[in-house]
């Protein structure tokens, strides 16, 4: 029979005293075999859950306590016993790396892995270069074209402007010679921001990015093909350069000529020399590429082949005057306008042709009889 421990009166299965109860006739019966699952010898515990009060003979665990799962190994502890912490994640094969670090902060051995992390370490040092780089060619360029409109601004002060753009620019030439002597003439298109001086040198180079000033700008100055005789509007075919710049400086409105609602807004372009002023407007504006050399066409064995030429051009125009073909035959002069356009890269070149308002007039004049 088997023997267990009374439970002092006056306790509970947790040591705490409490109130005597009588007794029962059902608890001077005969004492039976009891085991932990029998439902008379277990308390209901605070918690809702049953815990027995006896603890079988050779239980490690009192009464209540948890019982560890069969087959448990804890986190922070090694089932060999063998090593322990960080030094046994190196060691020991189990430990299977799945990520540059592994869980002790250590970098992985794995020659792949360090090949890895150097490739992602120089790439991301090549990623800061550019984006350094990236910003700082931003900036220089910004800075350029402060520069560029500092120059403008600072010769726009050697010309005098009529507030309607009826009359010729009034030019302080003495003022533009002490600064550049290659200075030839000025260019205006009333309603636009073209207002510049024009100068001319021994090639098409030098000003494409010198200043008046002698240094290098983004934009140079706008200048006369080399090859026209001084100062302009002698030969039959005068022709001017100016860059298109992106901030809407230099001869970019001369580009937006080839939208038609923009050429016709336009009825005026001055081109002034010491010695004269020329009032004209614009005729037509065609498109071409860098290497076209039937642009630079400046004198002719007649007026007869200035006519031909400018009517062949008119064919490519892409935008025009209604009755230029009318004005063309009465044309002995032509005064053209050259810079970029980016439809086509940096290759694209337009050109707009000009005619002088007194011959346009009385080409339209006869045309009507």
């Amino acid at each position: 029979m088997a023997s267990h421990f009374k439970q002092p009166e006056g306790t509970d299965p947790r040591g705490f005293a409490r109130p005597s109860r009588p007794s029962s006739r059902s608890a001077q019966a005969a004492p039976h075999h009891a085991t932990d699952d029998d439902p008379s010898r277990r308390l209901r515990t605070r918690r809702g859950g049953d815990e027995s009060y006896h603890a079988p003979a050779g239980n490690p665990h009192a009464a209540g306590m948890p019982r560890a799962s069969e087959g448990f190994v804890s986190v922070v502890s090694d089932p060999g016993g063998s090593s322990r912490g960080h030094d046994r994640r190196r060691r020991e094969p189990r430990f299977v790396e799945t990520d540059p670090y592994d869980l002790s902060g250590r970098r992985s051995r794995d020659p792949k892995k360090r090949v890895a992390r150097v490739l992602s370490v120089i790439l991301f040092v090549v990623g800061i270069g550019l984006i350094a780089a990236a910003a700082g060619m931003f900036i220089y360029n910004q800075w350029q074209y402060g520069e560029q409109e500092r120059i403008n601004e600072e010769l726009a002060e050697y010309a005098t402007l009529s507030d309607d753009g009826s009359t010729a620019p009034q030019v302080d030439w003495e003022g533009l010679k002490a600064v550049n002597g290659d200075v030839v003439g000025w260019v205006q298109i009333p309603g636009t921001g073209v207002n510049y001086p024009v100068y001319q040198a021994q090639d098409n180079e030098k000003y494409l990015h010198t200043s008046a000033e002698g240094t290098y700008s983004l934009g140079g100055q706008i200048f006369l093909d080399y090859e026209n005789a001084k100062p302009g509007m002698v030969d039959a075919q005068t022709i001017i350069y100016g860059h298109h710049l992106r901030n809407g400086s230099m001869f970019k409105p001369v580009s937006d000529m080839q939208d038609q609602q923009v050429f016709d807004s336009i009825s005026t372009v001055w081109y002034v020399t010491e010695e004269a002023s020329y009032e004209l407007e614009p005729l037509f504006i065609y498109q071409t590429t860098a290497d076209d050399t039937n642009v630079r066409q400046l004198n002719f064995g007649s007026t007869d082949e200035l006519h031909a030429y400018l009517s062949g051009l008119l064919g490519q125009a892409v935008a025009s005057r209604g009755d230029a073909a009318q004005v063309i035959n009465g044309m002995t002069k032509a005064l053209s306008l050259c810079t970029c356009y980016y439809e086509d890269s940096d290759k694209g070149r337009v050109i707009l042709v000009c005619a002088l308002k007194s011959e346009a007039a009385a080409a339209t004049a006869a045309a009507s009889e």
